[in-house]
């Protein structure tokens, strides 16, 4: 059982349950183009939420619509480095005919507030502007200084906000040296296979501890144009086609960087697991949810997303084009980018699109123990461990400025809601009673760390 939150705290997961509602009904979707609406709507919502409070936000555009909020609270100690809180206001597209609730809803159904962004990451951003208003309203203050930036971009090269920030507005940050953002601290339900806890129901929360590397690239393949009905041994559809068919079949090997070992280590420890390290890719589909957690960050990955050519059968093209999303761990780039060619092939070029380098946060420090101990103080049953976020963040671009993200979102969830599959994914949804519950983690923390 999780521990009965002070009144104050219940009132900010409702504060928290109603601004998620009402973010949720704002059209934040980036297609990564340029068309989509922009996240002024979004961020005079959220600046109008912290104004109310007595906390004076400040929103900057990098271009027309695309805005990002920046605020302060005030700590307890000023001797303190200052404390990053960062989250994003965009989320990906949809198309409504394949949900439930429509996704600008902001429905609650069945205890889940649904509507495209509920975990990624407006649940978060509610989670925060609740608790930071409800510190203003009682005279609460957080142990250091906090830095709140809600960013535009995210979901694209983050170069519309967090990149914008970073190279025009980085007097915010000064002195900032770790932050805490998306995508860690939810729950995944476990029992022990053997030990003294064995067949006992606990509950895992992986703290993101780093991310792998981005490698965003277009590739171009270019041969010889002409009709359809002749031969041509110079197709560029058909070079750029093998190429591609041998980078997607690609079997890239396993090597776990240290934040993964400590990863597998805890879950062996904390579950009486035994993961045999020659066979994590069989021991990954064995453990569900949890071999989720390493799965894609014990190797590099490169997956193809776009393709383009031609506009008639009839008629061969002179180029096409492709698009890859790449991922690679830690001291990986080269041997990455070098293997990627071997694949490809002579007859295909690549440029980037979008290319970062891994990032990583210390998982043995005073901050990662500051936030396992606030999980295990609201949840008797919590087990954090480490992890590797497979994806990217803005905290690739904080980390240009020595700033060390780390992810936490704490977010209680039923065993039927699989927290991966609702990123991106159809009927996203976060529950009701999770957001309080990440309220009162994040007050634990923040007013402790």
């Amino acid at each position: 059982m999780t521990t009965v939150p002070e009144p104050g705290l219940a009132a900010a997961g409702d504060d928290a349950v109603r601004l998620c509602h009402d973010l949720l009904r704002i059209d934040t979707t980036n297609p990564g183009d340029g068309t989509g609406p922009g996240e002024r709507v979004a961020a005079e919502y959220v600046g109008a939420a912290l104004d109310a409070a007595g906390i004076a936000p400040v929103l900057v555009e990098a271009a027309p619509r695309r805005s990002t909020v920046l605020a302060r609270i005030g700590g307890h100690d000023p001797s303190l480095p200052p404390l990053l809180v960062h989250g994003h206001l965009d989320a990906v597209p949809f198309d409504a005919a394949d949900w439930t609730s429509h996704p600008l809803s902001g429905d609650l159904v069945d205890g889940c507030l649904r509507g495209r962004g509920a975990v990624d990451m407006k649940g978060t951003v509610a989670m925060v502007l609740a608790l930071a208003r409800h510190w203003a309203r009682s005279g609460v203050r957080p142990r250091r200084d906090v830095v709140l930036a809600f960013l535009a971009d995210e979901e694209s090269t983050g170069d519309f906000g967090s990149r914008f920030v970073v190279a025009r507005h980085r007097e915010w940050f000064e002195g900032c040296r770790e932050a805490i953002s998306e995508s860690g601290g939810f729950s995944i339900t476990a029992r022990p296979e053997r030990g003294p806890e064995a067949g006992r129901e606990l509950r895992v929360y992986p703290v993101a501890v780093g991310e792998r590397g981005t490698a965003w690239m277009r590739l171009t393949a270019r041969g010889t144009a002409g009709h359809g009905s002749k031969q041509n041994p110079d197709n560029a559809v058909a070079t750029l086609v093998h190429g591609l068919s041998r980078l997607a079949s690609h079997r890239w090997p396993t090597a776990p960087t240290p934040p993964v070992e400590a990863l597998l280590s805890s879950l062996e420890r904390e579950l009486g697991l035994r993961i045999d390290r020659s066979r994590l890719e069989e021991e990954a589909v064995r453990l569900g949810q949890l071999g989720e957690l390493f799965d894609c960050t014990v190797r590099d990955s490169a997956n193809p997303t776009v393709l383009a050519a031609g506009g008639k059968v009839n008629v061969v093209p002179g180029r096409a084009h492709a698009e890859v999303d790449g991922r690679f761990l830690p001291g990986h780039r080269e041997e990455f980018l070098a293997t990627v060619d071997r694949l490809l092939g002579p007859g295909v070029t690549r440029e980037f699109i979008n290319c970062e380098d891994a990032v990583a946060a210390d998982h043995e420090g005073p901050a990662f123990a500051a936030m396992a101990g606030a999980l295990r103080a609201e949840d008797p049953l919590a087990r954090p461990v480490p992890f590797v976020m497979s994806g990217g963040t803005d905290a690739k671009s904080f980390a240009r400025l020595g700033i060390r993200s780390y992810g936490f979102a704490p977010l209680l969830l039923d065993p039927s809601l699989h927290y991966y599959g609702m990123f991106h994914g159809v009927d996203e949804r976060v529950p009701a009673a999770g957001l309080g519950f990440g309220v009162r983690v994040l007050d634990r923390f923040l007013r402790t760390y």
